[in-house]
């Protein structure tokens, strides 16, 4: 077969989610797939490291452009110059005018959720404020026109039947994985070295955040605000993915500049090199977010043996399972008392850790990529 896959942030250097998914099934498909031809069109970008071309894996780039021109104009022209059998695109659209089998990945559709008004006035930046307004006006045609849609959980794989109308037949789930990087096995002197690159404290608690409300920011800093004044006043919050002038905003509303100015470590983008490090460093994980399609640094800390705190709801029960503890999001008095309840009775800590360094290994990006080659092969002219 002649498979094309579109991930076209491949190659930018500040990898987010569903960046690394893509990454990471393209990788594993070149393990153990050397008979099907391969096109990864991307546009060009900073970071050509992140793959490299094999015998039977080309990377194709189309010059950049707005991402809709880019989508719907240049990447269906250049996909039929490679006669390809079929097309996997890995971000939630896909071209509409593609004359072959397309295959659509959602990671999950919190962009259809709510008025388009409320998230245009959302905290989220401008760039997630477009990206979520095209997805919004787009998705139910790319859902339409996708012969086979892999969505990341079962939770997501109902969500998206029911905000869709589609039935489950058309629907596969492929859960994430995680990297062989994150791991409890690293040494020493890269523990130190982290740590003095991003300035980190002895004992810290640890929570990735963005401007996203979803990401929950805002109660994470209300219960670190309660913990350290109640409980443990030495201890810090180190957050990945915020900036300093987006973090004072979050505590200029909450009305906590001068309470936590000297209690946050502020680490700005962590590379995928650095961050198992950082988990390994930290006492907890915070991951309290609102609603996520999968959530993947739930099974990342869990690798790195840190005891986690994620959400009751949406698709976090099923990834993490009975090895973390399950808060109401909404609640920050409820985080408050989970990060007392870890920190507080060291063989519970224990055991959440002993829990989640079986739950992550449920989770594999090799199964994955071998069940979304199998959906490929469905579309072998051959086979049909």
């Amino acid at each position: 077969m002649r498979i094309g896959i579109e991930a076209q942030r491949l190659f930018r250097p500040h990898k987010h989610g569903m960046d690394r998914v893509a990454l990471e099934l393209i990788k594993n498909l070149q393990v153990f797939d050397k008979e099907n031809q391969y096109f990864i069109f991307v546009k060009p970008d900073e970071d050509h490291t992140a793959i490299e071309e094999t015998e039977n894996f080309k990377i194709v780039e189309i010059e950049g452009g707005l991402y809709p021109i880019w989508e719907q104009v240049k990447l269906p022209k250049v996909v039929k110059s490679y006669n390809c059998d079929v097309l996997h695109c890995t971000s939630n659209t896909a071209p509409l005018n593609a004359k072959i089998p397309l295959i659509t990945t959602l990671h999950d559709v919190i962009f259809k959720e709510g008025s388009i008004l409320s998230q245009l006035t959302t905290s989220a930046s401008w760039y997630q404020k477009i990206g979520n307004l095209y997805r919004r006006l787009i998705v139910d045609a790319v859902v339409n026109k996708s012969h086979q849609i892999i969505t990341v959980s079962n939770f997501e794989k109902q969500n998206i039947s029911n905000v869709c109308g589609l039935d489950d037949s058309k629907i596969q789930t492929v859960h994430n994985g995680v990297n062989a990087s994150f791991t409890t096995e690293i040494s020493a002197s890269k523990k130190d070295n982290v740590r003095k690159k991003y300035n980190l404290p002895n004992q810290f608690l640890l929570h990735i955040g963005n401007t996203d409300p979803r990401k929950n920011t805002a109660r994470v800093l209300k219960a670190f605000n309660r913990y350290v004044n109640t409980l443990s006043k030495d201890t810090k919050l180190v957050l990945v993915g915020l900036d300093n002038t987006k973090l004072n905003i979050i505590l200029k509303n909450l009305d906590l500049e001068n309470e936590l100015a000297d209690k946050i470590v502020l680490t700005g983008y962590v590379s995928d090199k650095d961050l198992p490090v950082i988990f390994n460093l930290s006492e907890v994980f915070l991951f309290p977010s609102l609603r996520e399609g999968f959530g993947i640094p739930i099974i990342e800390a869990m690798a790195c043996g840190v005891p986690v705190i994620t959400s009751n709801t949406s698709s976090m029960p099923e990834v993490a399972g009975d090895a973390a503890l399950l808060v109401d999001p909404n609640n920050e008095k409820a985080i408050f008392e989970a990060i007392q309840k870890i920190q507080s009775n060291k063989i519970f800590k224990n055991e959440l850790v002993e829990k989640g360094l079986k739950q992550y290994q449920s989770f594999s990006w090799e199964n994955a990529a071998k069940k979304v080659l199998n959906i490929y092969q469905q579309f072998n002219h051959k086979n049909i």
